[in-house]
């Protein structure tokens, strides 16, 4: 049974809504119809689907028509690895790519590729909801983000690999191409971010933010400045989701191509070519297992392309 504790950044939520977007391989219609016969309780009392969820709320899951939809493997999907041992598995994540299935996407990601190389990996999670449907992901990646990613082939490195992310005893390297001209050759960007009102994007945090609240820390140092532009490798020293993208774009120096956080549209002719943020995880560093492990990926043909054409008038 799924137990889930309701925080403060899901107050007012219907409870049709809020399921239907933690079981995204749920229609709101399943969801709603579930609710109905009395496979979701909150507060140990069956709720009506337009229920507003309020702060502390217990939602209890005895199971969807007592079925769990099944994560299905692709083999259509070519990894390019970079390491490999029976503990764990390094990858070169490619742009395009979204790490685990969502309403949108439910068979082409990554986790769908490695359960059908990796079967043994399918029992590589913990207890969390939806957990199966990211085995072995101990660190996720955006979509059109590329890079180095590490994944845990048992549960025994699972839980080891999470713990150090948790504890911040990874060194993580990304490249990131920007727009301007950099003030500071370094810095270090300690921005609280906090969730949207509609739950889409992260913002910089302030004194009336009303969803929670996370601590947020990025160290960067310029590679190269060009004319209009600057490629610099950026040390996250948190984890929050598109935490790189919002504190770069804070600083008024948005990745090249992010529609999210940067303009829509662009009239200088070097980036309109760019169908992605020009973001780049490089390298992961630890120790595990008593052996210091260092990875990097290298950098994508789109990403190198861009730097060359820049190059061309510096």
């Amino acid at each position: 049974m799924e137990k889930i504790t309701i925080g403060i950044e899901n107050v007012g939520k219907r409870l049709d809504k809020f399921l239907a977007e933690e079981f995204f391989l749920y229609s709101r219609g399943e969801v709603v119809d579930n609710i109905k016969k009395g496979f979701v309780l909150v507060n140990s009392r069956q709720p009506k689907p337009s229920y507003k969820l309020e702060e502390n709320d217990e939602i209890e899951i005895a199971g969807f028509d007592g079925q769990q939809k099944k994560l299905l493997p692709n083999d259509k999907i070519k990894l390019e690895i970079i390491f490999e041992d029976k503990n764990i598995l390094v990858i070169n994540k490619p742009t395009g790519l979204q790490v685990h299935p969502s309403e949108c996407a439910q068979t082409d990601t990554l986790t769908n590729a490695l359960i059908a190389q990796y079967p043994e990996i399918s029992e590589v999670h913990d207890e969390t909801v939806d957990a199966y449907l990211r085995p072995g992901i101990v660190h996720r990646l955006d979509k059109d983000t590329s890079g180095v990613m590490v994944i845990a082939k048992s549960k025994n490195v699972f839980d080891e690999l999470k713990k150090l992310f948790k504890d911040r005893n990874i060194e993580k390297k990304y490249l990131a191409v920007v727009k301007g001209v950099m003030e500071s050759e370094s810095g270090t960007i300690d921005k609280p971010l906090a969730r949207s009102a509609g739950f889409s994007k992260q913002l910089i945090a302030r004194e009336n933010t009303k969803t929670k609240v996370r601590q947020a820390v990025t160290n960067y140092k310029v590679i190269e400045q060009y004319e209009n532009f600057a490629l610099l490798e950026v040390f996250p020293k948190t984890g929050r989701m598109h935490q790189i993208r919002v504190h770069l774009a804070s600083l008024g120096h948005p990745i090249v191509g992010d529609l999210i956080y940067g303009s829509k549209t662009s009239k200088n002719k070097k980036e309109v070519l760019v169908k992605r943020q020009l973001l780049h995880a490089k390298s992961l560093a630890f120790e595990l297992d008593g052996k210091h492990c260092d990875f990097e990926a290298k950098m994508p043909q789109d990403f190198a392309q861009f730097l060359a054409r820049l190059k061309e008038k510096s």
